[in-house]
């Protein structure tokens, strides 16, 4: 699976999950050039508290495109140091 925005990739792996209908990409499959760390948070009663990064390409900003669980809970341990996007951001089949 491949995350695209703004025409560039934001990462790349054959080892996503799906939770929910988003694909959990793995931190190192990440292009870390393009993120920015956000104070935004949420919450998810199975998941635990999200963090959020910002992704920008270019001169373009995307606000809290991707998102993370630091420390989820036990339901959810399969997608520590994992990261999904939304906002825009493609998730195509490569």
């Amino acid at each position: 699976m491949k995350a695209v925005w703004n025409g560039c990739t934001i990462a790349e792996s054959d080892e996503t999950i799906v939770v929910e209908s988003n694909h959990y990409f793995p931190i190192e499959s990440v292009n870390k050039d393009y993120l920015t760390s956000s104070e935004t948070t949420s919450y998810c009663p199975w998941k635990g508290t999200a963090q959020y990064f910002t992704l920008q390409v270019s001169d373009e900003t995307n606000k809290d495109a991707a998102w993370y669980y630091a420390a989820p809970k036990d339901k959810a341990k399969h997608i520590a140091g994992m990261v999904a996007f939304w906002k825009g951001v493609e998730v195509i089949d490569r």
